[in-house]
């Protein structure tokens, strides 16, 4: 009988094996995605590069657009971290104007460290961004921003406009296509802020 009741909204804890393989499997992915790229992701190419059967693969992610997002989050957990409990203006002890223009500013940077993977699992799934863990905290912690910035407006909806430039087929295409740098860009989001 398990000691401790487990959270609600949380996935049960793991067995050490199971946690040993996810370990194995990420670390197969990510080292694909940095030498061929995020569309060498398979199931297939994943298991071959953890020395495992792809069921197994398949059993632990479900298909290639989860495994990316699996892939995808560890650097959000340090994300998440930085602008939920690290130093201001990012983190708590700022003004709300200056906590958001800054968190903005660090999902800038976020997309364009992170586009190709990012821009992978947006193809493999194009609206599963919006269901993720993930999309819901940034959209909560901006929602709890936009009213100190922008009392008048909903803050729910001002949330979902504020991080749509971060859908990252558009992040791509203001860089490749439009010719923009991450700095033009955030001097865009402050035009935006300050509008």
């Amino acid at each position: 009988m398990p000691s401790e009741l487990p959270v609600v909204g949380q996935p049960p804890p793991e067995r050490a094996d199971a946690a040993r393989n996810r370990r194995r499997i990420l670390d197969a992915a990510a080292r694909l995605v940095a030498e061929r790229g995020p569309e060498a992701v398979t199931m297939n190419a994943v298991a071959h590069a953890a020395g495992m059967g792809v069921g197994t693969v398949y059993r632990r992610f479900g298909d290639v657009a989860r495994l990316l997002f699996a892939l995808l989050d560890d650097s959000e957990r340090r994300f998440q971290q930085a602008f939920l409990t690290g130093p201001p203006p990012l983190g708590p002890g700022a003004p709300a104007a200056d906590r958001l223009r800054a968190f903005l500013h660090a999902l800038a940077d976020r997309v364009e460290e992170q586009r190709r993977l990012m821009g992978a699992v947006e193809a493999a799934s194009p609206r599963a961004r919006y269901g993720t863990g993930v999309y819901h905290t940034l959209h909560t912690h901006v929602a709890m921003l936009v009213p100190e910035v922008r009392p008048e407006g909903d803050p729910d909806v001002l949330a979902h406009l504020l991080l749509a430039p971060f859908v990252p087929s558009l992040f791509e295409h203001l860089r490749d296509t439009e010719g923009l740098t991450t700095d033009q860009i955030k001097a865009g989001i402050d035009g935006l802020l300050a509008a």
